[in-house]
């Protein structure tokens, strides 16, 4: 096995991510169920729906792609693989994750779809209500994998929202292939309680055969794969079939079981919850980067939960201080 000499390669939805302020009634008069994720299915409704909002940002976004860039923030070397089309918004959002430090060579589509946007609505609550066209992202053919860069990932990060469309679920099972033939690790993301819906047994069975070294999940996630309602069942059943599950309970911090170990981590403390925007996108890459630092998985939690605070403590799935001196700081 070869050095690696990236962190992380991450593979996902490439989207923009376009944030706008609203209020509860702005949210009902649309129909949107606040703290959500609903899919559009035209260009046409997402160009109806953003041309009611009201002043936004534009960055990068897709989950997977949130976690690359808090990785290079924390001082990681990070890849990341995912489709956009050749238009503004694929313009938009090669530009940005590069600006992050990430390196992202995937060739653009030509043709409908255009690039996939999601729409973020920021309720004063913190809370975030997401209305996502995937447009081209859906479209990510094996082909479009970079072979070599896959090889060189200490770690493969897969992203369970993928997993939807045809195409890229064949490009990420291809991909796993890759990444354990080369002696990586692959790390999976569950990212909805609805994929698990749709996919559970899918992913039920990579884990059975024992291709996910790290599973991400959120108590609700974990619950819905494990096919039960008692929390500590799903625990014991779910980490007894994967070398490291990491479960986030929001206020309730995280927690994370390795070789029949099980490890905990408060939530870290703020003064108010801005925005969740990217909260477990964070934690996952400061776990990851953690874990590609060769930290132990205690300590990786931690840096986790730092991560995760510092995103919901304002607007966006972007730090907006130092990450990597502010784990310095923290934890030496």
């Amino acid at each position: 096995m070869t050095e690696a000499t990236y962190d992380v390669v991450a593979i996902g939805n490439a989207i923009v991510d376009i944030l706008a302020q609203a209020d509860d009634e702005f949210l009902a008069a649309e129909g949107m169920n606040k703290g959500s994720m609903q899919l559009m299915f035209s260009p046409e409704a997402a160009d109806a729906l953003y041309a009611k909002m009201g002043p936004g940002r534009e960055i990068s976004g897709g989950s997977a792609a949130n976690t690359v860039a808090g990785i290079a923030a924390l001082g990681g070397k990070c890849g990341f693989i995912g489709q956009v089309a050749d238009d503004q918004l694929g313009t938009v959002f090669a530009h940005d994750i590069r600006a992050q430090g990430v390196r992202f060579d995937t060739a653009t589509r030509a043709g409908e779809p255009t690039t996939a946007r999601c729409l973020i609505f920021v309720t004063p609550d913190g809370q975030r209500t997401m209305n996502t066209f995937l447009g081209a992202s859906q479209f990510l053919p094996e082909a479009a994998l970079d072979r070599s860069l896959i090889e060189a990932g200490a770690i493969l990060y897969l992203e369970g929202y993928l997993w939807d469309p045809e195409e890229p679920r064949q490009a990420m099972r291809a991909a796993i292939e890759l990444a354990r033939a080369a002696g990586r690790r692959v790390a999976f993301t569950l990212s909805d309680v609805f994929c698990i819906s749709r996919h559970g047994d899918d992913f039920r069975k990579l884990i059975a055969d024992g291709l996910i070294d790290i599973l991400f999940a959120n108590e609700n996630e974990l619950l819905a794969l494990a096919e039960g309602e008692d929390f500590e069942a799903a625990v014991g059943r779910i980490a007894a079939q994967v070398p490291v599950l990491v479960v986030t309970r929001s206020e309730k911090g995280a927690i994370a079981v390795c070789d029949g170990q099980r490890h905990a981590v408060a939530a870290e403390p703020i003064e108010r919850v801005v925005d969740t925007t990217g909260a477990g996108d964070l934690f996952a890459a400061g776990f990851l980067h953690g874990q590609a630092q060769g930290r132990d998985v205690a300590t990786s939690l931690r840096i986790g939960a730092l991560c995760a605070a510092e995103i919901i403590s304002h607007y966006g799935a972007r730090p907006e201080v130092d990450l990597k001196a502010m784990i310095a700081q923290k934890l030496g």
